[in-house]
């Protein structure tokens, strides 16, 4: 320690309270160190941003399938089935197509059954865009006497 000489007061200032030219960080160092770490957490934020849409888009997708399975579940049960194509809309807002068609008439016109291809179009709107999924299946019925 170094005493400070001043007429009034004779202190005495420890030497890590002195200000020295080689001991610290300059402003300059300090600016670029909080400058990269704005950009790092900048990017970081957007990151997890860029994750909770993708999950928001998930989630509707996977709700959507859901709904469709069923509904595909539901007409391949059906005994009575024959083609038609009708539309359907659910309380949240899906709106199914649903298209059976007769189809492969040519490699099932000398055997006992017909091959039915029932497709589901499965639509939302999510914000401002229109989303859809399509579910298709092919399902075997015995051919009516006659056909």
């Amino acid at each position: 320690m170094k005493n400070c000489k001043s007429p009034a007061l004779q202190l005495t200032i420890p030497d890590f309270l002195r200000f020295s030219s080689t001991k610290g960080f300059t402003l300059l160092e300090i600016l670029v160190a909080v400058a990269i770490l704005g950009i790092a957490v900048t990017v970081v934020l957007q990151l997890f941003s860029a994750n909770l849409r993708a999950i928001s888009a998930s989630d509707d997708y996977i709700s959507a399938v859901i709904k469709a399975e069923a509904k595909m579940r539901e007409i391949l049960d059906t005994e009575q089935i024959s083609e038609q194509s009708y539309s359907e809309t659910t309380h949240d807002g899906y709106r199914m197509d649903i298209f059976i068609t007769d189809t492969l008439k040519d490699r099932t016109e000398n055997l006992n059954v017909s091959l039915l291809q029932i497709d589901l179009v499965m639509s939302w709107v999510k914000g401002s865009k229109a989303k859809s999924i399509t579910l298709r299946a092919l399902k075997a019925i015995e051919k009516k006497v006659g056909e």
